[in-house]
């Protein structure tokens, strides 16, 4: 008798993204990402219409889920809503989650940092100094501080600043995140992490082909684009993708775009109803009100809004579930699930439908593929598409509202 051959699983690697759009860093930290960690299938989990800053997306999921899915990537997983527009403990742990259900070996993120040992010595200290850590988060909070700024607080008076990580930078703040989830959530989940290049991730401006993403949409939507910047900047896809999305629907997608909407929904919305608005306390809806009235552009009624507690990002947020009329009883009521109840799968390549093919008997979440198999967070995320496609012409909002029912985007080899 032949002795029986033992089953060989793929080695998957993990990424979570916004593609917003697919640029030469995100390019790099994926050929890194399959080179460190040896993997031979790539999934992404990557944020819907509105991302994690409580943006819109420059154009919509599906176009930037077939812009990584043709740069090589085998799955685009989408991110749901409800993890996605929110602070970076909730944004990591719905994606972590994900990525734990779809059983991948290991996870690589990029950081400023970029050395993952020091992350893994962050975790251990910070729980081991948990309940200080945390009395001296809430004090700060409680001073008027933002979120961001009061992790740093905290982490600062246990005694952090002696390690090495800059816990004030984004992505470092992220990459904690990560790995803080996949050590709570008892994963078996390697973390690795690529260093950031070139650019910072506030940059405004492209200083090198490898470039922040704020640097190229700010680009985009200059009346000044320096066209040889920006081309250097994007691979040959992504410039194509998205120079057909705006000359197919008019516009890319963009706050000031939504300022009009906004402010008409701020100043017909009953008092009481800004109560349920997830992200909506202590008053903040008298700021909102009051503030509208006198602007004149979203970035000016941002600079008028903004404090020391309501930062740009979170006050986005903000807006983000006031267009989308997003209440904090579906949000809490979602993200406490201890494992997906779905997962969504917006594209995939040959090569990742063989790897959901060999690994089906050890995901124990059911996938979708955009199909008429009803996704169980459909009638949520159909009105989050809404508003986020209502800036466009009829015709293209009839459209692209369409996609959420079909298969999703496939690329063969």
């Amino acid at each position: 008798m032949k002795p029986m051959m033992e089953e060989v699983t793929m080695k998957a690697c993990g990424l979570i993204v916004e593609y917003n759009p697919y640029h030469n860093g995100h390019h790099y930290h994926f050929q890194q990402a399959t080179h460190i960690t040896g993997a031979e299938c790539t999934i992404a989990v990557m944020s819907g219409n509105f991302l994690q800053r409580g943006e819109p997306a420059i154009v919509d999921k599906f176009t930037r889920a077939k812009m990584a899915i043709q740069q090589g990537i085998d799955l685009v997983i989408e991110l749901p809503y409800f993890y996605a527009v929110q602070h970076s403990e909730l944004f990591a742990n719905g994606a972590v989650k994900i990525l734990n259900s779809l059983q991948v070996d290991s996870l690589c993120f990029g950081s400023e940092h970029g050395e993952i040992d020091d992350f893994n010595t962050l975790y251990h200290f910070i729980t081991e100094h948990q309940q200080a850590y945390d009395l001296f988060l809430t004090d700060a909070l409680n001073q008027g501080h933002s979120y961001p700024k009061a992790n740093d607080i905290a982490f600062s008076k246990i005694g952090g600043k002696n390690l090495s990580i800059d816990f004030a930078k984004p992505n470092n703040i992220l990459g904690y995140q990560y790995v803080k989830n996949m050590y709570d959530l008892n994963t078996t989940i390697t973390p690795y992490t690529i260093k950031r290049i070139k650019n910072n991730y506030h940059d405004r401006e492209i200083k090198d082909p490898i470039a922040s993403a704020t640097s190229i949409r700010n680009q985009l939507l200059s009346a000044h684009t320096n066209r040889n910047e920006l081309n250097d900047a994007l691979p040959s896809i992504t410039r194509k993708a998205l120079q057909t999305y705006k000359e197919r629907h008019g516009s890319w997608h963009y706050w000031e775009a939504y300022f009009p909407l906004l402010k008409y929904r701020v100043l017909t919305m009953r008092k009481n109803e800004f109560s349920n608005i997830h992200g909506i306390k202590e008053g903040l809806e008298n700021r909102i009100i009051n503030t509208a009235k006198k602007a004149e552009s979203f970035s000016d009624w941002m600079e008028l809004l903004k404090t020391k507690r309501y930062t740009w990002t979170s006050l986005q947020r903000v807006f983000t579930h006031i267009l989308t009329n997003t209440y904090s009883s579906e949000i809490e009521s979602l993200v406490t699930k201890e494992k997906p109840a779905a997962i969504r799968i917006l594209a995939m390549s040959n090569n990742g439908q063989n790897y959901l093919s060999a690994r089906k008997k050890e995901i124990d979440v059911k996938w979708y593929t955009s199909s008429k198999d009803p996704y169980p967070y459909q009638t949520f995320e159909d009105r989050i598409d809404h508003a986020y496609y209502s800036i466009l012409p009829l015709t293209s909002q009839k459209h692209l509202t369409k996609q959420a029912y079909q298969k999703p985007i496939f690329k063969t080899p």
